[in-house]
């Protein structure tokens, strides 16, 4: 194919799209008209011999061929935002650059309140669009610069990608303040002997919990699997299961109906850190988002 017979601009109408599932919103993010994003979407089909959009009784949906390329044309439009943001200045206050952050629900819990009230102070045209993938995809999509920074902990990846220690912290447990657990020292046995709430499927619960209770031969008895970390205190406070859960994050949530308590085997305390990849090194944006990240956690 001749690139130049191409309009690039179709990439980003692509992209539109496939994010929207809908002609006229996707116009509307992109600031066509209705007819021009019709006209298009057509000339896309051509391009790439595909429907790309059809129709359904559910609405609009994406065809295997979209979905396959909805992650290359995204990362071609990354690099050609790159291209552009090259020049070695950077003005948070003026700036209307887009940035994309992995974080869990524990660490927007603790880091949203205060860097979005720095963010507003400071870069007020600045967006920021936040995920939560899973720790091998978290460095996969840093590799593929679909993400500008990742907050996690313990992230196992190759030489090109960077960390920075963000803040230390551990794992504590967790029950209703008025919970027969929280009048007496947490011994293993008492612990083992009362049923669990567990987060499923947590590399931070299972690294410090349960593989450690594994290799002393011990299991713990979990009532329940939950999906997210702020689950967690509504549970507790209902019933007599308790939990363990990062002790930031425990603290920062509603304490007045949660007891919080040291494990009573050992644990190792953990950080969680800021990743990015090496090609943002020198980058003077994602140097202002990591420090305006890190004044989060002051």
């Amino acid at each position: 194919m001749n690139l130049r017979s191409v309009d690039l601009n179709l990439l980003v109408v692509f992209d539109a799209l496939l994010g929207e599932l809908h002609v006229t919103r996707a116009a509307n993010k992109v600031g066509l008209s209705q007819p021009a994003m019709s006209n298009a979407l057509g000339r896309l089909r051509h391009i790439f011999n595909d429907e790309l959009l059809v129709r359904t009784a559910a609405g609009m949906q994406a065809t295997p061929r979209a979905v396959e390329l909805a992650n290359p044309v995204r990362q071609v439009l990354r690099q050609i935002e790159h291209v552009f943001e090259s020049a070695p200045a950077f003005d948070p206050t003026t700036s209307t650059r887009h940035f994309n952050i992995r974080m869990s629900d524990v660490l927007a819990m603790l880091l949203l309140p205060k860097f979005l009230i720095n963010l507003e102070k400071r870069a007020p045209a600045i967006s920021v669009d936040i995920s939560h993938t899973a720790p091998g995809e978290t460095v996969e999509a840093l590799e593929r610069d679909e993400l500008d920074l990742a907050v996690s902990m313990g992230l196992v990846h190759s030489t090109s990608v960077r960390s920075e220690f963000l803040m230390p912290d551990r794992m504590v447990c967790v029950m209703r303040k008025d919970h027969p657990l929280s009048k007496v020292k947490l011994t293993l046995t008492r612990f083992l002997a009362a049923r669990h709430l567990r987060v499923a499927m947590s590399p931070t619960d299972l690294r410090f919990v349960d593989n450690i209770l594994a290799d002393e031969g011990h299991k713990r008895d979990v009532a329940m699997n939950i999906p997210h970390w702020l689950n967690i205190p509504m549970a507790v406070s209902h019933s007599d299961l308790i939990s363990v859960m990062p002790e930031r994050l425990a603290l920062a949530l509603d304490t007045n109906r949660m007891a919080v308590c040291d494990l009573p085997f050992t644990s190792a305390p953990f950080e969680w850190a800021l990743y990015w990849h090496r090609r943002h090194d020198s980058n003077p944006a994602i140097i202002w988002l990591r420090e305006l990240l890190k004044s989060a956690c002051a």
